[in-house]
């Protein structure tokens, strides 16, 4: 971003590098005024404070913000103030969404007397499809083809919609469908670390920072670049050069020191760290790692720690740049003049930390020995859950408790075998927290070498699967000589994408799934993944587990939960004798010695020069063309939502809402997977019946995640998760409700419709964590389509508390130690929500809760609009039409 005019500091100054000179923003030049005192401030706010001298403008930032930065100590008093970022990406699954609604504010702004030319990204956005490729076909060597064909044929029109903005937009590039995983790309290839930026006839050099449409943009904080996940609506408003607005966060130290231990694994260790801090308590914060334990990290095994921030709760979990991050950006193929200007800029800076570099002060601390880390799973069904595995079958002991012990006869593919509760049916080594990591992958195929070497066999009722992050994994696999050895416990590559960690498993053959659905059996998956939600891996899998890519191989020779992989054997060699997961465990040394001999810079210059080239299917694509897109009525999967129909130039004034229903009462750890699922549309809902009506066969559905840019398919799934309990209706799973009064029971889209055609403003009751996990925008957006105005729950999930105000519902708070059930509210009542008229951040909304009886009952909640800006967003009915407004 251009360095604006305000400079009150006078910290503007130039910096020499080699032959170049940069315009920068000093940090010192601060100490030297008596403004600050660096060393006392976390990196992570050392970034924050530049990119505030940067972008002073006197409207968004003020010097007053800078000052209180700059003085920033433990304990301070709340503050806003505005970041904005150097660039944004974007995944697909959200990325279409988010170029949906560009493409329809460019119709509005049209229709409104604007030029649609503005409504353009001002800053680098870099959208990646991974999402969309499922694991249709496994454990063959043509898996990859088939499963690439099939993507392409589900998400052609989804695709060309891509092509379109990318022709149509400035600053917006698509990296083409089976080439990896966004942050695994961003990682490799895409992260500055530091940005040098023309302007006019200068260059600009400034920390590189990114907000994502995916919560694990956080994996970026490896390399020291400052960013997170956000909805797709603050995503795209920071396109258009509207900053975040935030407080300055409380930061919470986490120490390191020590080394890992044999057979331990950076898997291991993000779990525990996961464990540790949402025991902590750090939602909101900034988690920023120190001490002398970095040291012994790679930037991969510091990247499996940062992308799990969400599961930890933290806004970031962050590491400052230091000389593995250098070596980091030397190996990966950086240039030797950005790797400098790197280097010198971070010092210059008082960006680059050592062993030496006393730690700064935060807001709390906690640490850890890296050498008391051990060899870990977690599950059944939250990341945090984490199991030693030496303790694995006792915990999964209580999971099958009250379960029936069947044992069911199957015939798959000419194989013969028992089912029961705990067989794993699913074994992914997936996701860019783990495929990241050469040492995880290579440790990986090293132990299916040994085990295929003792003559051990994948169980036949394992689904495998390879779908690494990028196609750098697969060359230093193959150039290890591991792929045939992977390949023979039929773990062949089926993808370059996100698959089973975001529920992209695909079926299960048909007669394991029928033994699953008939008995009601616990089946298990295990995967290299960061999430393990109820539901979201697959409709019939119960019970998930997160491990280590190693442990994912080690599971599905021994393909059973209910087994203890540190003293029971995986299987018998061809001699009968029983082999031990220490027997086929890879040393640190022969894992080292694998990735010195088999990965090399040369594999991510080739791969990564051709990033954004596609393959045949993708250039042949007819492109549509213009700069207002134009909409297929026939679509079923690029539809203009309705968000700007009858949009008045100025926004009506706050009003109080009257006469409201319950829609939902939701319980605790409510998720954005519950709330907006991603996964397969099943034939009976609301969805697919739409899609039936529209002419698409159901083997045609595709899943919610793919018809992400059609909204009348994702109204229809709002709340419609398998796994949904809604309260109000209860002994119901799924998208059920009541609609009252009457107490009528039907689906929840359907009662929507008719509260809306009744004038009825609806309102959801929810628990704890409320809107956890994915930053899925869908989760806020079908709400809002839904008529819903206001949620009132214990607490929140970052995001989804800004995805909820971005879209113009009032998200609301009970006050500690309040909940429904303590004010005995059933759900069946009339609400009235008093104070929105008048709204202030965090200020406390009075609700009355008329009874069918006539009793009433009154209580107060908080406000969760917890900034003057978002203040403003509401007002407007959501960010997009602030944005909108502004411009006009």
């Amino acid at each position: 971003m251009a360095i604006n005019a305000g400079n009150s500091f006078r910290t503007r100054d130039k910096l020499n590098v080699g032959a170049q000179t940069f315009d920068i923003h000093r940090l010192e030049f601060l100490e030297k005024q008596g403004v600050s005192d660096l060393a006392k401030l976390p990196f992570s706010l050392r970034i924050l404070l530049e990119n505030l001298l940067r972008c002073e403008d006197g409207r968004f930032v003020h010097a007053e913000d800078i000052r209180a930065l700059a003085g920033w100590r433990p304990g301070a008093l709340e503050k806003e103030i505005a970041f904005m970022p150097a660039r944004v990406l974007l995944q697909d699954f959200t990325g279409v969404p988010a170029v949906v609604d560009l493409a329809t504010m460019r119709e509005a702004f049209a229709r409104m007397g604007g030029n649609p030319k503005r409504i353009n990204p001002l800053f680098p956005a870099e959208l990646v499809i991974d999402h969309s490729v499922q694991v249709d076909s496994f454990g063959n060597g043509n898996s990859f083809g088939l499963n690439a064909e099939l993507e392409f044929q589900r998400n052609v029109e989804r695709y060309a919609f891509l092509r379109w903005g990318q022709t149509a937009f400035n600053n917006f590039k698509v990296v083409p469908p089976d080439t990896g995983i966004c942050h695994q790309v961003n990682l490799e290839y895409l992260a500055r670390v530091v940005c040098a930026m023309p302007s006019g006839s200068r260059m600009e050099a400034y920390p590189d920072s990114v907000v994502g449409t995916d919560s694990h943009t956080t994996m970026i904080n490896a390399l020291g670049v400052f960013g997170w996940g956000v909805g797709g609506i603050e995503a795209e408003a920071a396109m258009l050069g509207q900053p975040s607005s935030m407080l300055i966060p409380e930061v919470v130290g986490f120490r390191l020191h020590g080394r890992l231990r044999e057979g331990a694994t950076a898997t291991d260790l993000v779990l525990t760290v996961t464990e540790m801090l949402r025991k902590k308590g750090v939602v909101g914060k900034f988690v920023e790692f120190y001490g002398s334990g970095l040291s012994s990290l790679s930037v991969p095994d510091r990247a499996t720690i940062a992308n799990m921030s969400p599961e930890y709760g933290a806004t970031m979990g962050f590491f400052p740049v230091d000389a593995e991050t250098l070596a980091y950006l030397h190996f990966t193929g950086r240039s030797q003049e950005h790797i400098a200007l790197v280097e010198a800029y971070c010092k210059e800076q008082m960006l680059f930390r050592t062993d030496a570099t006393v730690a700064p002060l935060f807001n709390d601390t906690l640490e850890l020995d890296l050498g008391s880390v051990e060899p870990t799973v977690a599950g059944p069904k939250r990341p945090q859950d984490r199991v030693a595995l030496r303790q694995a079958k006792a915990s999964f002991a209580k999971v099958l408790e009250g379960a029936p012990v069947k044992n069911i006869a199957v015939r798959n593919n000419g194989d013969s075998f028992n089912l029961s509760s705990g067989s794993v049916v699913i074994a992914a080594i997936t996701s860019c927290t783990n495929t990241s990591n050469p040492s995880l992958m290579l440790g990986a195929g090293l132990l299916a070498k040994k085990a295929v070497e003792r003559g051990l066999h994948v169980k036949p009722w394992v689904k495998t699967s390879l779908a690494p992050g990028s196609k750098v994994v697969t060359n230093y696999l193959a150039a290890a000589g591991l792929t045939p050895y992977l390949e023979e416990l039929n773990f062949h590559l089926v993808g370059y994408g996100c698959t089973t960690c975001i529920g992209n498993s695909g079926p299960l053959s048909e007669p394991i799934g029928a033994a699953i659905k008939d008995n009601n059996l616990i089946a298990v998956a295990v995967l290299s993944g960061n999430r393990n939600f109820e539901g979201r891996i697959h409709p019939l899998v119960r019970a998930n587990y997160l491990a280590s890519p190693p442990l994912v191989v080690a599971y599905a020779l021994a393909g059973r939960m209910d087994v203890d992989l540190t003293t029971e054997p995986l299987g018998n060699d061809t001699a009968g004798k029983p082999v031990f997961l220490k027997d086929v465990w890879p040393s640190p040394q022969e894992i080292e010695a694998t990735v010195r001999a088999a990965v090399t810079t040369a594999q991510y210059s080739k791969e990564y020069a051709e990033v954004y080239e596609g393959d045949a299917r993708w250039k042949s694509m007819p492109i549509p063309q213009g700069d207002i897109y134009k909409w297929d009525p026939k679509s079923t999967y690029i539809k203009m939502p309705p968000y700007f129909e009858n949009m008045p130039r100025t926004p009506p004034a706050l009003a109080d809402i009257h006469g409201a229903r319950v829609l939902a009462v939701l319980g605790d750890s409510v998720t954005t997977d519950h709330i907006s699922p991603a996964g397969s549309i099943p034939v009976d809902s609301p969805g697919g019946k739409y899609l039936i009506a529209s002419g698409v066969k159901p083997h045609e559905f595709n899943s919610y995640g793919a018809r992400r840019g059609n909204h009348e398919v994702m109204m229809r799934g709002t709340f419609a998760n398998i796994r949904l309990r809604n309260q109000l209706a209860p002994g119901t799973e799924g998208g059920w409700t009541l609609y009252l009064p009457g107490s009528e029971k039907m689906s929840i889209y359907e009662a929507a419709v008719r509260y809306r055609e009744a004038g009825v403003p609806l309102v959801v009751f929810a628990g704890k964590e409320y809107g956890s996990g994915s930053s899925r925008d869908w989760a806020a957006k079908g709400t809002r389509l839904l008529g819903v105005r206001a949620v009132i729950a214990e607490s929140y999930e970052r995001i989804h508390r800004s995805n909820l105000l971005g879209m113009g519902v009032l998200p609301l708070e009970f006050k500690n130690g309040e909940n429904r059930e303590t004010l005995g509210l059933t759900g069946h009542e009339v609400f009235e929500i008093e104070g929105v008229s008048d709204l202030a951040p965090k200020k406390p909304i009075t609700v009355h809760a008329k009874a069918d009886d006539g009793k009433l009952k009154t209580f107060s909640v908080i406000a969760r609009v917890d900034t003057p800006e978002e203040v403003s967003y509401y007002h407007h009915g959501g960010i997009l039409q602030y944005v909108l407004r502004q411009m006009l």
